[in-house]
């Protein structure tokens, strides 16, 4: 692997680190980065799902006691149980529409001006569902959150989760957005719904990686692993800076922000596009 190629992977694994438990679509993100790059084909694809595994293996490691726990006690403890039946439900609706869907999504989607566009609404989505418990204050109306904690999930709130991740699947939307923002727009506190996001991501990220290298095997060789294993680490390392980071963010702040972010990144790719100030490659 040439040096270049090396610095491509470093590159795209901390951007999949950095943005992939931020409400800001990590998919999106990699799709612009690769285009900047010049480092995109079919290849490249898988190379940017495979990577995810890295951002999971963060999770794994920062929650490493309480996925411990719900080993030991998966056949012994009904809150254990719960636990991951809750992750099962809530990882089926993303799973069974990915399988239908993935070659269609593809082939239209991955591209800069539908991720732009992707970006502009998610966070508009984001903006509204931030002001609802103001102006539920300002109005004198109840506006705690109805589930605290992940342990107070109920099936359906899992279903109800599992289905807003399902638009995920556009890229530009943002599986942990999806997640987190639908958490919360059913009920649950932001750190639940931010925890429950992390978790959830074990399996759906597993899921998507396996399925990716093994439907698209006959692209990748042995001399493939250097790329995939340099991006692995980085977004390994920098997923774990992010959830650390993100924990304590949500503990005083909403997620305004990245709405404005992605908001403000979706028009400078759309105006760039349009007036062909940036060449997006596709």
């Amino acid at each position: 692997m040439d040096i270049l190629l090396a610095i491509k992977a470093i590159i795209m694994g901390l951007v999949e680190g950095f943005t992939e438990f931020l409400p800001i679509s990590s998919t999106g993100h990699l799709i612009l980065a690769g285009s900047l790059l010049n480092f995109t084909g079919e290849k490249v694809k898988v190379f940017e799902i495979a990577i995810q595994a890295g951002a999971m293996l963060a999770v794994i490691w920062e929650y490493r006691e309480r996925i411990a726990r719900v080993l030991s006690g998966l056949f012994t403890e009904r809150r254990q149980q719960k636990f991951v039946i809750n992750l099962i439900v809530a990882f089926v609706p993303a799973a069974l529409l990915g399988l239908i869907f993935a070659n269609a999504i593809k082939a239209e989607l991955f591209k800069p001006v539908p991720v732009a566009l992707a970006f502009i609404i998610g966070g508009l989505i984001i903006l509204w569902v931030e002001r609802r418990p103001k102006h539920a204050q300002q109005q004198g109306l109840p506006h705690a959150s109805r589930v605290e904690t992940v342990d107070e999930m109920t099936v359906l709130d899992a279903l109800k989760i599992g289905c807003a991740q399902s638009f995920a699947l556009i890229p530009g939307t943002s599986r942990s957005g999806a997640t987190i923002i639908g958490g919360m727009l059913f009920g649950l506190s932001r750190k639940a719904a931010t925890e429950f996001s992390f978790f959830l991501a074990i399996p759906t990220l597993l899921g998507a990686t396996v399925y990716s290298v093994y439907k698209e095997r006959a692209l990748l060789s042995l001399a493939d692993l250097p790329m995939f294993g340099l991006g692995g680490l980085s977004a390994f390392i920098s997923a774990f800076l992010c959830v650390r980071w993100l924990l304590r963010y949500i503990s005083s702040h909403d997620f305004t922000i990245f709405a404005w972010y992605r908001i403000v990144f979706g028009i400078i790719v759309l105006v760039t596009a349009h007036y062909d100030l940036v060449h997006w490659a596709e």
